[in-house]
């Protein structure tokens, strides 16, 4: 019969649509192409992410702190002298035959107080960075140099002082000026901070050297009045330079932020002291944003 005839070729046609045979993962020649769409999705992990889909395929930037950078900076600086003892090695000086000073001491008043300035500046940095690997983590050691245009300049409030001293007999009266200018002043550190990707929190501490003009005047009139007619002892001193050196420590802490490898941005706080100079004591409190640029 007709249809015993060709069952044979319709189960063979039947057989090859039903279990298509590929070759090296390819469709056969008679099937379209795949779209992109229907390709197999990545394996997770493989820059995949479940909520956005495929990432962008490369590693993702980490900065390496290594190496020499430079920068500059802008300041804001709240500072302070405090030339309470200033005067006292002067009138010491000037009294310093008398049975007044021996006595009552008059180098010891208090005629100059503390001189408080606020200022904006700019300035300018160098380091160098070493990097360490611990189990934990990455540490970051180094040394920089830091330079401030700050131009500070203090001025003491000032207190006439007089007093009869009734054991001798004398009318003692002591005033005074004071006054540090242009002040500026740079610093060599050691720092130490942690690197967290691109963030570099880290604290210094180091030497501060600064130069200033440092004036201090003082006038001291001593009255005897067991003579007739009184006797009047003027007397003047000074102390300090134009120009003059000024020696101190400083510490702080600080945050670098890497935008790219070689560019940072940099925000930190300092506080300096300098050591007593014509018996003024300065303090230095500034905030600080810049910018830097690693080789």
């Amino acid at each position: 019969m007709p249809v015993r005839k060709y069952l044979p070729g319709a189960i063979a046609i039947a057989s090859m649509l039903s279990t298509p045979a590929f070759a090296g993962d390819q469709p056969p020649a008679w099937l379209p192409p795949l779209a992109e769409s229907a390709a197999p999705s990545p394996a997770l992990g493989d820059n995949f992410d479940p909520l956005t889909g495929s990432l962008p395929a490369g590693p993702i930037h980490r900065s390496g702190w290594q190496g020499f950078y430079v920068g500059g900076q802008l300041n804001y600086t709240a500072g302070s002298a405090d030339f309470s003892k200033a005067t006292q090695g002067p009138v010491a000086f000037n009294l310093r035959n008398t049975t007044v000073e021996q006595n009552e001491m008059p180098s010891s008043w208090q005629v100059l107080g503390t001189g408080t300035r606020t200022a904006a500046g700019f300035g300018g940095f160098v380091g160098y960075n070493f990097e360490y690997l611990t189990p934990n983590a990455k540490v970051i050691m180094g040394f920089e140099a830091n330079y401030e245009q700050a131009s500070l300049s203090f001025y003491a409030p000032s207190s006439t002082i007089t007093r009869f001293l009734p054991n001798e007999q004398d009318l003692v009266t002591i005033s005074g000026s004071g006054s540090v200018t242009d002040l500026n002043y740079g610093t060599l550190r050691a720092r130490a901070g942690l690197a967290l990707g691109n963030f570099l929190p880290y604290v210094f501490t180091g030497f501060a050297l600064g130069r200033a003009n440092v004036n201090i005047a003082e006038t001291t009139v001593l009255v005897q009045e067991s003579t007739t007619p009184f006797e009047v002892f003027p007397f003047s001193g000074s102390k300090g330079m134009n120009g003059q050196w000024l020696y101190g420590a400083t510490v702080g802490t600080g945050l670098d932020v890497a935008l790219t490898p070689n560019i940072f941005l940099r925000g930190e706080y300092e506080y300096v002291q300098f050591q007593r100079a014509a018996g003024t004591t300065i303090e230095l409190n500034t905030a600080r944003v810049g910018a830097g640029f690693k080789f």
